[in-house]
This record gives structure tokens, C-alpha cells and sequence, in this order.
């Protein structure tokens, strides 16, 4: 059964399930230059020709130094959420230290994704060698976590949030590193709690990989 897709007409506040929230907007700047100044050492480290053990050894304890110091302070609570205002006025959450779209995590892309005119969402992001597989190719289970976030945003935002039930990717051809890659993903069709959604990587215009999924909508507490 085809059912037209209905977005929700109240997005479920995280709290209601014990989750913290953080306001996108009061993340400190000098934390978003901290998270891009780590993932430049992780690309450094992964690609530095040096040899020289001292070097080697005052890099890494003044990384150790460094980790000591901020491990001082309380961590997050595991599942804490960021609420982050998007271009047409409405809201979405999402885990403040989610692996590809995570606002303090330094190992993501990160990767921003935005309602697009045409519905679904549509993001662009370029990959260095943190995220290499083949030589020179962006490695197959990033490409994969790509298209989930992004018919996961998709799902979320035209009708409610939900978690991934099924995820098939068709990688047409091998994508590559350093070059934009425009990532959209649109809602098909939903049944009941299963919204059914496409998604797709380009690199110049042209598809290297696409995916279809079943989302299935959480259910709010009351």
C-alpha cells in the first residue's frame, strides 16, 4: 500500500526520551576550531614521513598532554543531541557526536545536510585521506555511512524520526577523495511506521553510488 508522505506536524523533543540537548548555537567557537584543529592531526599523523623519534615522541606526549587536560572536565552524557535551525525556518536533531554529522566530533566530515528546494535533502562534502579505502578512493563502508545519514535526515525530516531497518548501496563507481561530492536523498513513498527513501552520491554531475532504505519511525512516548 502507497500512502502519500505526511510530515509530522510536531518534531519529538529529544528530552521526552531522557536525552540531553545542546543548542547548536551555544557551542563555543574555540571547541568548532578545537574539533577542526584535531582533524587536521588526525590526517597529519596518518600521512607525516617523519621519522625521527624524538619528534615522534614530543608530538605525542604533548597530545597526551593535552587529552589529560580536557579529560579533567565531565564528559557528555552518552546520546546528548544538538538542535540545529535549518534554512527554511524549521529544526532538526541529531547526536551532537554522531560519526559523520556529529558538530564535536573530529573524526566526522563533517557531513551538513539541508532541506532541498526540490524536497529531501541535499548536502556536499570532500573527503581527504582519513577516509581512503582503495588508493586514492573513498573507502566503501564511509560511502555507506554517507548515504544512511542522509536518508536518515531525509526520513526525519518529511515525517518523524526513525532507524535505519534495511540499507542496500549500489556503488556504481568508485568515488573519489578531495573532490565535492553532492549527496541527496528524498522520501519514496511511506506504509504505516515504514518510510521507504532513496539516495544518491555525484561526483561532477555524475552518480557513483545510490541507495534505497526502510526507515522505521520511532514511536514518542506519551
Amino acid at each position: 500500500m502507497t500512502v502519500n508522505t505526511q510530515p509530522a506536524t510536531e518534531r519529538p523533543d529529544p528530552r521526552a526520551f531522557g536525552l540531553p540537548v545542546v543548542e547548536q548555537a551555544d557551542i563555543p567557537a574555540e571547541l568548532r576550531t578545537l574539533v577542526g584543529r584535531v582533524h587536521a592531526l588526525i590526517d597529519t599523523v596518518a600521512n607525516t614521513t617523519e621519522t625521527d623519534p624524538a619528534v615522534l615522541a614530543e608530538a605525542a606526549a604533548a597530545v597526551e598532554e593535552v587529552t589529560d587536560r580536557l579529560a579533567a572536565a565531565p564528559r557528555r552524557q552518552i546520546g546528548t543531541m544538538v538542535r540545529r535551525d535549518l534554512p527554511d525556518g524549521e529544526s532538526e536533531y541529531g547526536t551532537i557526536t554522531n560519526i559523520v554529522a556529529g558538530d564535536t566530533n573530529p573524526a566526522a566530515p563533517p557531513l551538513s545536510l539541508v532541506p532541498a528546494a526540490g524536497g529531501g535533502v541535499y548536502g556536499e562534502v570532500t573527503l581527504d585521506t582519513v577516509y581512503q579505502g582503495p588508493p586514492g578512493l573513498v573507502h566503501g563502508g564511509w560511502i555507506a555511512a554517507l548515504l544512511d545519514q542522509a536518508v536518515g535526515t531525509a526520513s526525519s525530516l518529511a515525517t518523524s524520526p526513525g532507524l535505519t531497518a534495511r540499507l542496500e548501496v549500489n556503488y556504481r563507481r568508485p568515488t573519489p577523495l578531495f573532490n565535492p561530492l553532492e549527496i541527496t536523498a528524498e522520501v519514496e513513498r511511506t506504509e504505516r511506521r515504514k518510510v521507504y527513501v532513496n539516495g544518491r552520491i555525484r561526483v561532477n554531475g555524475e552518480v557513483t553510488a545510490e541507495a534505497t532504505a526502510i526507515m522505521v519511525r520511532v514511536e514518542v512516548p506519551e
